[in-house]
Formats: structure tokens, sequence, C-alpha cells
């Protein structure tokens, strides 16, 4: 029995194994030149793996989708894709954060051992195949350098990703495909992304590219703790992508969105009125505020910025105000960073549209994984977590649908 794979990342990647394991005679189809384009990219800061919390938090993580996604995860948790990272020879570690990385930190070393397996289980690759969609006769359509080509296969996985980072290869364009056959697909969305803000010209020219480490952000019931880092038209980071989906759906709703910046989350608002009310001296208030509050610079900015958009003095705040402040630095929002320039991407293929096997139910043996369904997760491992957990899902059912 034959399998097409198309999409050449994590979720690809690992239901062609599963696949083969089963006794399929896989072959993988990219677009892209080599596998895995963005997976390197993933890695090239760090590949960051999974995540060793508890799995009953890990998949709240995944939101409205968990429900969906649960027993992929479950099927596929975070030990097991350790121990398969470790059986390439790519033993992890446990961040201080409890992110899990491989000890290369890099991608990879782990993406060649893994095609070395695949080569040795007899997986087939063809590069520079586009899915295009489907003939007349039934059979995968791909442009190919050498002109359209066909190929019948008893089974397909579709595993092409999301819409972010178009040029390593998701681009989003099977949506129309998809679309065609009767198959809802939700509008795709940046998720992880940065977001808009106007700065004042004397703010973004000295601030442009500094961390606000230890904050909390929140918009409204829901706060997270970490870092962001001030962009030329923007903000972005770890607790801002952790806030991504409030916040962009908050733009998208009313055009603008509002949060706020804790600057010293563990100071108590008492401790905080009393060290501003300690005698400033001939100290300048920059001076002062870091040394009585500890506040960065970039924190001393914001606070700055604050205070004139509401066009008073920084100064002349009495303590418990500028206390509250320091805490409750509003900010707002206009926009959000370009889909193309997010690290991942909301929407896809809705769930009612699949079967508990990940197939089709409109397309019988065709099967979907990874980006290209509708969830979305913040950083922290758990993106690549559930590719590989819904390749594997979509690889057994496959399995299943052909009887192997």
């Amino acid at each position: 029995m034959s399998v097409a794979v198309i999409g050449a990342g994590p979720a690809g990647l690992m239901a062609a194994e599963t696949l083969a394991a089963g006794g399929a005679h896989v072959t993988v189809y990219d677009a892209m030149p080599s596998a895995g384009r963005k997976f390197l990219m993933a890695g090239r800061g760090g590949l960051n793996l999974t995540h060793s919390e508890p799995l009953a938090d890990f998949l709240k993580r995944y939101r409205e989708a968990m429900p969906r996604l649960k027993a992929a995860v479950e099927a596929f948790p975070p030990d097991s894709l350790r121990a398969w990272s470790e059986a390439l020879g790519q033993p992890t570690f446990v961040g201080t954060s409890g992110r899990v990385f491989p000890k290369a930190f890099k991608a990879s070393p782990l993406l060649r051992a893994w095609l070395r397996r695949l080569d040795a289980a007899g997986v087939a690759f063809a590069f520079r195949h586009r899915w295009i969609g489907w003939d007349a006769h039934g059979g995968l359509l791909f442009e190919t350098p050498d002109g359209p080509r066909a190929v019948n296969a008893d089974a397909a996985v579709l595993a092409l990703g999301g819409a972010s980072w178009p040029r390593l290869g998701s681009d989003g364009a099977w949506s129309e495909i998809l679309g065609a056959k009767g198959i809802a697909v939700a509008p795709m969305k940046p998720a992880n992304s940065g977001f808009t803000v106007a700065w004042s010209n004397m703010f973004r020219d000295r601030f442009e590219g500094q961390p606000l480490k230890g904050v909390a952000l929140t918009i409204g019931p829901r706060t997270v703790r970490g870092e962001a880092i001030v962009t030329r038209t923007g903000i972005e980071g770890g607790a801002i992508y952790a806030l991504s989906a409030e916040l962009r759906e908050a733009v998208l709703a009313k055009g603008t969105a509002m949060f706020s910046v804790a600057l010293r989350p563990d100071t108590a608002h008492d401790e905080l009125i009393a060290r501003l009310s300690a005698p400033k001296g001939k100290q300048s208030f920059s001076n002062f505020l870091r040394k009585a509050a500890q506040l960065s610079p970039v924190g001393i900015g914001l606070l700055q910025e604050a205070a004139a958009v509401s066009g008073r003095s920084l100064p002349a705040l009495p303590p418990a105000e500028l206390a509250g402040l320091t805490n409750a630095v509003p900010i707002e929002i206009s926009g959000v960073a370009p889909i193309a320039r997010a690290i991942s991407s909301a929407g896809g293929i809705r769930f009612d549209e699949l079967d508990a096997h990940f197939m089709l139910r409109r397309l019988p043996g065709v099967f979907a994984a990874g980006e290209m369904l509708d969830w979305e997760a913040p950083t922290g491992g758990y993106l690549l977590q559930a590719s590989f957990a819904t390749g594997a899902a979509a690889g057994k059912g496959a399995l299943r649908w052909l009887n192997l």
C-alpha cells in the first residue's frame, strides 16, 4: 500500500515514520528543495522540542482545541518525544524554565539523524513538488520543475503547515484547494506574533531592542510573567506571545487593545510607596527611580511614555500614584505584525471536518496534521509537540484506513 505524505516538516516526517513502521510504502513530497526548513529555523536560537510540566497543565496550553488534541498528545506525550530524540542520538535536558531542548541545542543534528532513519526505513522523498490539488482522475497533482505530475496513492497525509514564514514553505495556499472541496477552513491569523505600538520617537530611538525582564503583562483577567522586547514598531517576546491570542482578537474586534505591564510585580504596593517616598536629594529623577524602585532604564522610559500620553509630568506624580503606575503601565497596541513574520498561525482546517483518526470526512483516505489544523499554542515546546503528536496520529489513522 502506498501513502503520499505532503509536507516535510515535523508533522509530515512523523507521519511518514509512523506509516513506514506500519508497513506502508511512503513518499514525502515538499515544495522546498529540502526537508524541515521551518524546523531548522525554529532551532536557530535553541530547539525547544517540548515542555516538562505535568501533562494535565501541558494540555491546557491548547485552549479551545485541547479536547480535539488531547488523545493525540496523550498517545505521543512529551516523554515519548524525548525518548524518540534520545533514540536518534540526541539526548535532551530540561532548562530552568521547564522547557526541553536537545543537548546539542540545535535542530540540524536531530533532523539529519531523522532523515537517515527514514531513508533506512525506505521512505522516499520528492522535493520541489508543490501540491496543487487533484486531477480529474483523483490523483494528487503537483507542480514540479519538469512540469505537472500526477501521483496515485492509496492514502495521503496532508502536513503543509500554517501560513507563517511562507518563504520556508508554509504559505497556507492549501486552504483554497480544500475550500473548493467544501472543507471548512478557519481564516489564518498570526499567532505568537509581535504587535505595533506608537512609541514616541525618543523612546523608540533609545530603547529599540531593549528587553523588559521579570515583568508581568495583563489583559483582562489574564496575567503572564516573563520577558518582552521593545521593537522599533512595537513590542514582542515570550510574554507577548503568550497573550497574543487575546491581544490579536481585541485588535481585530476593536482596532486597538490595551494591556498593562507590572515592572516590579514581586514588590508590594505599600513597599513601593515607601521606597518612592524617600528623599530624592540632588539626583536626577531617573536615577532616583533606578535606585529606589530598582527600575531599568527601559522601564523608566515606559513610565515616562505613559505619563506623557496622559499629559502629566512623571516627577510630579504623588508616590502612591507613581507606585500604582509602576505596576500597571498602560500600553496601547494598534495592530498585529504580519502573519509572514509570526512564529506560528492560528486557524486552519476545522476539527469538525476530521474524524477521530484525523481523516477528512469529505475526502476518505486523506488525513491532515500539524499546523494545518485549527489550533494555536504559545511558544515553549507546545507547537512542536502537537505537530509531532498529530503527525503520529494521522499516520496511525492512515494505517488503520489501509488495514495495515
